[in-house]
């Protein structure tokens, strides 16, 4: 399990985490959301061991994180952090060295993963692959090489920030089944990115900083619930004018074929459908939780970028 415990850090005379906790068992995969400056690179920088706590502790399974456990953590960073002179094995074998690996066996690792990614192209050879360059590789195709140095020791803790950045939906389906059958394998995923969509996909548990303080935390599910404006989605003929007059509603939405209707709380439900029941061809009536975009967007409190 990872925990941390109480953690703050100082730069100076800046709080760039004010005491943070929080704790991933194994299998799970944790959100750790927040805008850009929220303090979520400085606690991925901590976990990792690059940087010190000024305040609180993180361990992973009871021990405090060094170079004799950081074999068992896997990173994606938000940029691109690969040797673009480097060939896919090359660099492959680089990271995978620097995690206590044998060649043989990152090459055994780097085969399975290259034709995981690549079944479906038609095109694919993987002994010419592996020998190109990485600047010879498509912004998506770099991406996918940064994912499996990341995930080349099967680690235990694996940070993903911004894994899907550049990638087409195929591929995002991808990453996300390996992701999933890892955290099925027992590893613990931290999983952060500025697209809620994509949060919403595989997290069910989740923690949104600002500033480098917990503004929201909890199990999804839970938070969907206590979240107190809900939607109600329509599809058919309705009086949009009539429906913004009904006290509880705060906008109607076109979207389509349908229509979102937003409303400060269940309570107003009722009052919705008893006018919506009087139009015609009213094929859907459903009344849903908010998106966890418009949670994020209600708590920050401010624009966050995509």
């Amino acid at each position: 399990m990872l925990k941390v415990e109480n953690v703050t850090k100082y730069y100076g005379d800046f709080k760039a985490v004010d005491n943070l906790s929080f704790t991933v068992k194994p299998g799970e995969i944790f959100g750790l959301l927040g805008v850009n400056g929220a303090g979520k690179t400085t606690t991925f920088r901590m976990i990792i061991g690059l940087i010190e706590a000024t305040n609180g502790s993180i361990t992973l399974d009871n021990k405090k994180i060094d170079y004799s456990v950081t074999d068992d953590i896997g990173f994606l960073t938000e940029e691109r952090s690969l040797l673009t002179k480097m060939t896919v094995e090359e660099q492959c074998i680089f990271y995978g060295t620097l995690k206590g690996m044998k060649e043989e066996e990152i090459i055994k690792r780097l085969d399975i993963l290259l034709n995981k990614f690549y079944k479906n192209d038609d095109k694919f050879n993987l002994k010419e692959f592996k020998k190109k360059k990485i600047k010879e590789l498509s912004k998506g195709n770099q991406q996918k090489i940064q994912f499996i140095t990341a995930i080349l020791n099967e680690p235990k803790l694996l940070i993903l920030d911004e894994p899907f950045s550049g990638l087409d939906p195929f591929n995002v389906e991808l990453f996300k089944q390996e992701i999933i059958e890892m955290s099925k394998k027992g590893s613990m995923i931290i999983f952060s990115s500025h697209r809620m969509e994509h949060v919403e996909l595989f997290c069910k548990k989740l923690c949104v900083i600002t500033k480098g303080k917990v503004v929201l935390e909890g199990y999804l599910k839970d938070i969907k619930e206590q979240f107190r404006k809900k939607n109600i989605i329509v599809e058919g003929d309705i009086d949009i004018d009539k429906i913004k007059k009904i006290k509880g509603v705060l906008e109607v939405i076109e979207k389509g074929n349908f229509y979102q209707i937003k409303i400060e709380s269940k309570e107003f439900n009722d009052d919705v459908f008893k006018v919506v029941s009087k139009s015609n061809n009213i094929t859907k009536y459903a009344l849903e939780e908010p998106s966890l975009e418009e949670i994020f967007v209600a708590k920050v409190g401010e624009a966050y970028e995509k």
